[in-house]
Order: structure tokens, then C-alpha cells, then sequence
């Protein structure tokens, strides 16, 4: 079950990565066309926002799995393996878990909304999909604990193995 999770975050790590160059090249047409043709960009504009969104939010799942997320580490780097592996079982009950379904359970009325109104940009020239864009929020959340639930089964095998 850990390798499937991975897989599937690994899949949608390397999917996101193709936003970044999308963002550069969306905003080098931004500055171009503004300072160089006096091009309004509002829609190019709000596509970067868009991909930057769906990058960021999508990523923290990977940020998870690549062992990159923040972590104030005092003592974690001092540990031994079963320790590190302690703490992160502990962290991801006491926090993750907590912090994902709640994020997930608070943000479906929101969104929900948000596509009943088919919420769109207040932007003349805008994306009208910003419904889309916040349906980020229950999808991350999502995502983050199902690679939350791969993290604590790891945890719980180096806990298991006596080598450790």
C-alpha cells in the first residue's frame, strides 16, 4: 500500500513540475506584452495565478513524501532511526491527520458554493473558473492524508523492524 501511495504521489510530483516552466513562460508574456506592446494580460495573469495555485497546493502531498516539508529540527536530526520514526508517527496523529481533515471538512461548504455559483474572476478578461481553483483546497487535503496514512504505515514498519 506504501509503494502505491508513493507511485501516486511520486505521478502527480512529476505532473505538477511541468506548471514551473508554464509560470516563467506566462509571466516573460506578461512583461512583454505589458512593457513592450501596452497588452492588457489580465487573462494570461490570472492563468499563472491559476498554475501557481494548482503547483503549490498539489506539491505539499510531495513535499510530504520527499521528507522537504518544514520541520523545526533541535533534536530530529540527532535521533536514531526509530526515534525519527517516533516522532513522525506522533506528528502525523497529533497533526496531520487533525489539521488534514479538518482543512478538508471546513473547506466543502466553500468550494461547494463556489460551484453552485460557478464563481468566476471579477476581472473583465478573466478565467471563470475560480471554482476550479478553490477546489484545490479539499483536493490537497485529500491528497496530503493519503500520503499522510503511507508516511504512518512507514513509520509503523521501522517501529516493527528490531534493526532499526
Amino acid at each position: 500500500m506504501i509503494r502505491l501511495i508513493d507511485a501516486f504521489t511520486d505521478a502527480t510530483g512529476r505532473l505538477i513540475a511541468w506548471c514551473m516552466p508554464l509560470i516563467v513562460l506566462g509571466t516573460v508574456m506578461i512583461v512583454v506584452l505589458r512593457y513592450q506592446f501596452a497588452v492588457n494580460t489580465t487573462l494570461i495573469q490570472e492563468l499563472v495565478l491559476y498554475l501557481h495555485g494548482l503547483a503549490f497546493m498539489l506539491a505539499i502531498p510531495w513535499a510530504l513524501k520527499q521528507d522537504a516539508h518544514v520541520r523545526v529540527d533541535l533534536i530530529y536530526s540527532r535521533l536514531t532511526t526509530r526515534g525519527r520514526a517516533w516522532v513522525n508517527l506522533i506528528g502525523h496523529l497529533a497533526f496531520l491527520f487533525p489539521t488534514g481533515v479538518f482543512i478538508l471538512l471546513e473547506s466543502q461548504s466553500y468550494v461547494a458554493m463556489s460551484w453552485r455559483m460557478r464563481e468566476g474572476s471579477p476581472d473583465v478578461g478573466g478565467l471563470q473558473g475560480v471554482y476550479l481553483l478553490k477546489t484545490l483546497i479539499p483536493a490537497m487535503a485529500a491528497l496530503l492524508l493519503l500520503q499522510g496514512v503511507a508516511e504512518t504505515l512507514r513509520a509503523l514498519r521501522t517501529l516493527r523492524d528490531r534493526h532499526a
